[in-house]
């Protein structure tokens, strides 16, 4: 093999080496959520944020003692596209919607978590999503 050949090779291994790089650190990890456990808490929608690269839900949660002040969690769901693929819109959730929302808690324990499902409480309506299966690439 000649030195030009082998100076060609080696310099679209390292392009295509480089280029998966840039993919894969494209997208955060999940680690920061507890998918093996599952906490439910009845609440109110405080904010439904139709954003990329990941669509935020707020809930305020009453508080855990009397008089105490309200707990405000926040929701990490997919990416806009798609929920909107799964049948959602930027009008699912609107503020002062009554909700039991159940989510995988964040591991350091703040208030937050990947949205797993919400029951409206007026209507019993259900939705979903499972973001780590919708951020599984190759979807379509």
């Amino acid at each position: 093999m000649t030195a030009r050949i082998s100076l060609q090779l080696r310099l679209i291994a390292l392009v295509a080496l480089t280029g998966g790089a840039g993919l894969a650190l494209a997208h955060h990890s999940f680690a920061m959520f507890d998918f093996d456990k599952v906490e439910t808490f009845k609440g109110s929608v405080k904010e439904f944020r139709w954003t990329n690269p990941h669509v935020v839900l707020l809930v305020s949660k009453p508080a855990a003692t009397a008089g105490g002040p309200e707990e405000v969690w926040s929701l990490e769901l997919t990416s806009p596209g798609n929920l909107t693929r799964g049948g959602w819109s930027r009008t699912s959730f609107k503020p002062g919607d009554h909700i039991e929302v159940q989510l995988h808690p964040l591991r350091d324990g703040k208030h937050g978590g990947a949205f797993k499902q919400a029951t409206f409480l007026d209507t019993g309506k259900v939705i979903s999503s499972n973001l780590r299966a919708a951020e599984k690439p190759g979807l379509q």
